[in-house]
C-alpha cells in the first residue's frame, strides 16, 4: 500500500529536484505554461488492433470527429497513430500509415486543432510534418537524428520516448537493474543532445510506461513500476524539459471499471509533476487535474 511516509521519504531524498523548472514554449499559436499548468493530449487510434475501443476510429471522418470532441472536452492537442504498439498487432508499413494519418492531420489542422503523430518511421515523419503535424511522438531511437532534423526544419516539437530497443515494436524484457529513473535520465540526456544538435528547440520526454515489455506482463510488477515512475517523474524534470506520460489501464485491477484507471493514475502522475498527460479519457482526466489544482 502506498503510504504518506513513502511519499515524504521520496521528497526528502530529492528535495532539490522538486523545485526544478522546465522549459515553456508555444506549439502552433498556443503557449504552454508547463510550470504552472499541465496540458492534456487526447488519443485517436487509427489501428483496429488498438485495444482501447473507445479511441479506435476506422474512418477519416470518425477520427476527425473524435478529435474535435476531445478538443471540446479539454484536450490541448490530439495524438494520432496508425500502428498499435501491442505485441500481437499487425505491422503497418509507411504507405498504410500515411494513407490513414495524412487526411486526419489535414482535417484536424483545418479546425486549428494541434496534432501529434506517433511513429518511428522517417518517411511517415516527413509526410506528417509536411501535412501540418505539430508534434512528433517518437516511439523509437533508430534513425532519430534524421527525424530530429525534420522536426527542427518544420519548427515542430518532439516527444522523445524511452524505448529499450530500436523501436516500440522490438522491445523484449525491461532492464530492472538499478534505479530505472536514473537509467532513463542517461537515455534522455543522450537523445536530448542529439535533438538539440539537430536544431530542435521544443522537447518533451516520455518514460514510455504504456509500451509492451515481456517481463512487465505480471500485473503487480508492471503497476508497481508505473506507480514508482509516476511519483519519481519530478527527478527527470532536472533535464530541463517537460515530461509527457501516457496514462496506463491496469485492466487486471480495474476490470469493468477500466475507464477509471487513467484518471486514477493521473493523480500519481500529477503528484510527480507531470507536464503533459496523454489519455484516452480526456474529460475524466481534466476533471481530476482541475480538482487537484484547487488545493
Amino acid at each position: 500500500m502506498l503510504t504518506l511516509e513513502q511519499l515524504a521519504d521520496l521528497f526528502e531524498k530529492n528535495r532539490a529536484a522538486s523545485a526544478t523548472r522546465v522549459q515553456e514554449f508555444s506549439i502552433g499559436s498556443q503557449f504552454f505554461p508547463f510550470n504552472s499548468k499541465p496540458a492534456i493530449m487526447g488519443v485517436v487510434n487509427l489501428s483496429a488492433d488498438s485495444w482501447y475501443r473507445e479511441s479506435v476510429c476506422l474512418s477519416t471522418e470518425s477520427a476527425i470527429q473524435r478529435g474535435k470532441i476531445l478538443a471540446a472536452q479539454g484536450a490541448d492537442l490530439i495524438d494520432i497513430g496508425a500502428e498499435s504498439s501491442l505485441a500481437t498487432a499487425s505491422r503497418a508499413d509507411a504507405a498504410m500509415q500515411n494513407s490513414k494519418l495524412l487526411p486526419v492531420i489535414r482535417g484536424l489542422r483545418s479546425e486549428k486543432i494541434l496534432v501529434s503523430v506517433e511513429t518511428y518511421q522517417p518517411s511517415v515523419t516527413r509526410a506528417c510534418l509536411e501535412a501540418g503535424a505539430n508534434v512528433l511522438n517518437l516511439t523509437g531511437k533508430a534513425g532519430s537524428e534524421e527525424m530530429f532534423r525534420m522536426v527542427a526544419a518544420h519548427g515542430a516539437a518532439v516527444i522523445i520516448c524511452y524505448v529499450q530497443g530500436e523501436n516500440v515494436r522490438t522491445v523484449g524484457d525491461f532492464d530492472f537493474s538499478g534505479d530505472p529513473v536514473a537509467s532513463m535520465h542517461d537515455y534522455f540526456s543522450q537523445q536530448i543532445e542529439l535533438a538539440v544538435r539537430g536544431g530542435v528547440e521544443k522537447i518533451f520526454i516520455d518514460p514510455g510506461l504504456g509500451f509492451y515489455y515481456r517481463n512487465l506482463q505480471d500485473s503487480a510488477v508492471r503497476v508497481r513500476h508505473q506507480m514508482s515512475v509516476f511519483l519519481n517523474t519530478f527527478r527527470l524534470r532536472a533535464l530541463g524539459f517537460p515530461i509527457c506520460h501516457a496514462l496506463p489501464h491496469a485492466f487486471e485491477f480495474f476490470g469493468d471499471e477500466v475507464r477509471s484507471a487513467e484518471p486514477f493514475f493521473a493523480v500519481l502522475a500529477a503528484l510527480g509533476k507531470t507536464d503533459l498527460f496523454r489519455t484516452h479519457e480526456v474529460p475524466k482526466t481534466r476533471a481530476v487535474l482541475d480538482t487537484l489544482s484547487v488545493f
